[in-house]
């Protein structure tokens, strides 16, 4: 699969504008972040916080508390606004005009779009639905060159929540090494893998570069915690970089992030009890819908069913106008006939948003 982009640039997404102004709905299915934790459940009194502080290339106590959730030496990491902006970092410190990068098949548009604003040359690699949309090394050999300066691969899948394992990463970053690239993987969902103990790439090698942060899998999307795991001279290259971004943090949220980080085991619990009970709900809706494709849901905040029969868009215009549901439509993870079901709500609201997502496809089929 060799899709190449133009040197054309790219200013605005697409899909971030359909998620912040359309995919508002009653029975919300669209969203991927579990849903947001309250302030009042933290052990946080206003004695705490403070409006600044010494936040210039890290504040030292959250940067401790990162690289001890992730058992890194804390000079491997690199705190940034969310994993939008520890995103956004990490390509540019790859990227020139012309840079050839190797992005997976669907997958999140913002990584694609990001790449093409910073001027990239994109070429794909597939990962087959009919596959488990698991990462085939050998798809990455064909379509990896010597030009190529990073291949980027999302884990937990975005758009499937597909899992890559260990021997596969070493695997592409073997490929990755011998033509002079390094690996990029986005981990912002890896831990909803609850049962999987899932580690972080970084552990397996310096010629990973893992983004991710404390928003999709905890709900804790204000705080804007994100982070860049990489080798010291690349994250102190990061760290200059974003002097033309970020300068200095809003320091309340990384206040608020280290107190997060030393309760995030609880937190944890709490997403791991919603998904859990989400898992088995969808999993029952799924086994009862033989116009939907799709593998039975283990892990993970979000599902990507295919419709066998129909238009993905003309179900989510009826979902959204006559049952008050939203669903993401699967064009914008360039794979039209899929959609991507969130299964973070509450429970109640995932059980009435299924049942009104039958009633649309029931209502197509006639």
């Amino acid at each position: 699969m060799t899709e190449r982009a133009t040197h054309r640039r790219v200013m605005e997404s697409e899909y971030m504008l359909w998620a912040k102004t359309q995919s508002h709905a009653r029975y919300n299915l669209a969203a991927s972040g579990m849903a947001y934790y309250p302030l009042s459940d933290l052990p946080v009194k206003l004695a705490d916080l403070e409006l600044s502080g010494p936040s210039y290339y890290g504040y030292e106590p959250l940067q401790k508390a990162l690289a001890a959730k992730c058992g890194v030496p804390q000079e491997c990491v690199v705190a940034a606004t969310g994993a939008s902006m520890a995103t956004h970092l990490a390509l540019a410190a790859f990227i020139e005009p012309g840079t050839e990068i190797l992005i997976e098949h669907p997958t999140y548009e913002l990584l694609v779009t990001m790449a093409r604003y910073l001027g990239a040359e994109v070429k794909r690699f597939a990962r087959r639905a009919d596959d488990g949309f698991r990462v085939d090394p050998g798809e990455i050999e064909r379509q990896i060159t010597p030009r190529t300066r990073l291949v980027v691969i999302t884990n937990l899948h975005n758009p499937s929540s597909a899992l890559v394992e260990d021997d596969v990463l070493q695997a592409v970053a073997a490929i990755a090494v011998r033509h002079g690239a390094r690996v990029l993987v986005d981990e912002i969902y890896l831990e909803a893998a609850f049962d999987r103990e899932p580690r972080s790439a970084f552990h397996l090698g310096p010629e990973f570069i893992v983004t991710s942060s404390l928003t999709k899998v905890y709900g804790l999307s204000g705080l804007r915690c994100g982070w860049v795991l990489a080798e010291p001279a690349l994250a102190e290259r990061i760290w200059r970089l974003n002097d033309l971004f970020g300068v200095i943090p809003a320091h309340p949220a990384e206040l608020l992030s280290c107190i997060a980080l030393e309760n995030l085991e609880t937190i944890a619990a709490r997403s791991r009890r919603r998904l859990e009970e989400n898992a088995a709900i969808f999993n029952a809706f799924l086994a009862g819908r033989p116009d939907l494709e799709s593998r039975e849901h283990r892990w993970g905040t979000v599902a990507f069913p295919r419709l066998r029969r129909g238009s993905v868009d003309e179900l989510c215009v009826l979902l959204k106008e006559k049952y008050d549901t939203s669903v993401v439509p699967g064009r914008f993870f360039e794979m039209p006939d899929h959609m991507r079901i969130g299964i973070v709500c509450e429970p109640g609201i995932l059980a009435e948003g299924l049942a009104r997502l039958g009633r649309a496809l029931d209502e197509l089929e006639r």
